[in-house]
């Protein structure tokens, strides 16, 4: 795949709808070989290969940085995890992984609630379907659950004057996720992931028609 070719609205697309369950790289993989990249061209696609191929890996780093930085603002770790909550519902495999395990675990307890927290059908005409498919969950539209995780969020980051500790954290763990993005050689295996993911899109598309 030339990756010079992908643009930004395209690799946010795709991070938004690939499966976010993959367990990390090894550590020896993530920080097996760097090399200076030639050219920008080169550059830009070596950012973004990486970004996708080891975006589990950048997820727990930015992570454990933010961690270290509100290890004394207890609330503010309770704002940042409803914070990257809230961004991960923006992630169609996570909403709908999230919504199936909330609703299967209130069917335990109550059938006729977990009844009403399953989505609503989507209408078909002629084999297909009139809309393009909303992501609920538990029976709600997404956006109802990310604004009021974003909200409350924002609520604890004011409360807990953590606002400017967590945007130095962030700046750092983008920081270093940008440098290693930018130096880390792609392997083979980044390249057969990417064939791997472009033959799910295609047969995703391909299934639907």
């Amino acid at each position: 795949m030339d990756w010079g070719n992908v643009t930004a609205e395209d690799l946010i697309d795709a991070l938004r709808e690939v499966d976010w369950s993959s367990p990390p790289r090894p550590l020896s993989e993530f920080f097996s070989r760097f090399t200076v990249p030639r050219s920008y061209a080169k550059w830009s696609s070596r950012l973004k290969c990486n970004l996708y191929y080891y975006r589990t890996n950048y997820f727990i780093l930015i992570t454990v940085i933010l961690g270290l930085g509100f290890i004394r603002r207890p609330l503010a770790i309770v704002a940042a995890f409803l914070t990257a909550l809230s961004i991960a519902f923006l992630n169609d495999s996570f909403a709908g992984s999230f919504s199936e395990k909330a609703t299967r675990t209130v069917r335990q307890f109550s059938p006729h609630l977990a009844a009403k927290m399953r989505p609503p059908l989507t209408p078909v005409i002629r084999g297909r379907p009139s809309a393009k498919r909303a992501i609920f969950i538990c029976g709600r539209p997404r956006w109802v659950f990310v604004f009021i995780f974003a909200t409350v969020s924002f609520i604890l980051w004011f409360v807990s004057c953590g606002l400017l500790t967590v945007l130095w954290a962030l700046a750092i763990g983008l920081l270093v996720t940008i440098l290693h993005a930018s130096f880390r050689t792609p392997n083979l295996k980044a390249r057969l992931n990417t064939f791997r993911e472009e033959f799910r899109a295609v047969w995703r598309n391909y299934s639907e028609l």
